[in-house]
């Protein structure tokens, strides 16, 4: 199993990078990623590169393991707790 260090960011990545890290992406795809990050942004999630023309779901499956897209979700934090009510002194 490859771990998020060995993946390949698609949103920093350059086309050579991509090309030579990803199953079934050629230099036209690999270009085609590029422009389309370029013009829409950053991918939110590596199933988002299915947006780009000629990269089809199988692809993004395929390549699943090798991708990420540099967000790490941030630490679920439990709620915030709320606080005993004080006891009121009886007269």
């Amino acid at each position: 199993m490859a771990f998020a260090a060995d993946r390949i960011n698609i949103n920093t990545a350059d086309a050579s990078t991509l090309r030579q890290g990803l199953a079934n992406v050629g230099p036209m795809r690999a270009e085609a990623i590029v422009a389309y990050r370029r013009q829409h942004g950053p991918f939110e999630h590596v199933e988002d590169l299915a947006r780009v023309k000629g990269i089809g779901t199988a692809t993004v499956e395929r390549n699943r393991q090798r991708m990420t897209t540099g967000a790490r979700q941030a630490p679920v934090e439990a709620p915030p707790r709320r606080a005993a009510p004080a006891s009121v002194p009886r007269r």
